[in-house]
């Protein structure tokens, strides 16, 4: 039934361009997060009015975050080919892809973070604060859990934008999806390729955004 309105289509190799796209996605979800968190949380704390007030702390990590977030995800992984060939031995295949998936989501994902902690009552903190919690637990008592409904919308929302990348990133020969649409597609003319891998790339949107809004209002107790 495939072959026949898809006739470019090899139904293994979309197999295997999918579980890279999914592979990429998720590994460098999983990097956003953890980058993602710290950055934003450095970018908190250590504004005006919170507890590691200091300016030019603050300043830096913010021109850090800025300046990767302006850099295009074409160009940054070009930058990065020779931190990729250093850290993995190679700059192609779905793992070559990663530091740049990585540091051009996590910029996003930090500011998102920080927005998440304004919206935090400013009581709670103090009032933790007057009862003596330790900085560590302000955050983990009070800052995260207080903004972990925004937290995974701001993730979901970063999610959707690694989908975009990973796809991207097919194009100088990392895999998945966007890699068999390009090399196997729109290079033949074969535009069936194009069109299903398009397809299940929604798919895969859709499915991201499906369980990120049903774990934000799983947790959400407003």
């Amino acid at each position: 039934m495939l072959n026949e309105l898809f006739p470019a289509i090899d139904v293994n190799d979309l197999i295997q361009a999918t579980e890279e796209t999914f592979y990429m996605t998720l590994l460098a979800l999983v990097g956003t997060l953890i980058l993602g968190l710290i950055l934003g949380l450095l970018l908190y704390l250590t504004s005006r009015g919170n507890v590691w007030q200091n300016k030019p702390v603050n300043i830096i990590i913010a021109a850090l975050v800025n300046i990767f977030r302006a850099i295009p995800f074409i160009v940054l992984i070009l930058l990065l080919f020779p931190f990729t060939d250093f850290l993995l031995g190679t700059i192609r295949g779905p793992n070559a892809a990663l530091p740049a998936l990585i540091l051009g989501a996590a910029p996003f994902y930090a500011r998102l973070v920080e927005i998440a902690l304004k919206e935090v009552d400013r009581g709670v903190i103090e009032a933790a604060q007057a009862m003596g919690a330790s900085t560590g637990r302000i955050i983990f008592r009070v800052l995260l859990p207080e903004s972990m409904p925004a937290l995974i919308s701001g993730l979901t929302v970063t999610a959707i934008s690694l989908i975009g990348y990973t796809a991207m990133a097919g194009v100088i020969g990392a895999g998945g999806l966007g890699d068999y649409a390009y090399f196997y597609g729109f290079q033949r003319r074969e535009f069936d390729v194009v069109l299903v891998c398009t397809i299940l790339i929604v798919i895969i949107v859709f499915i991201f955004q499906f369980i990120g809004d049903f774990l934000s209002r799983r947790i959400d107790k407003r």
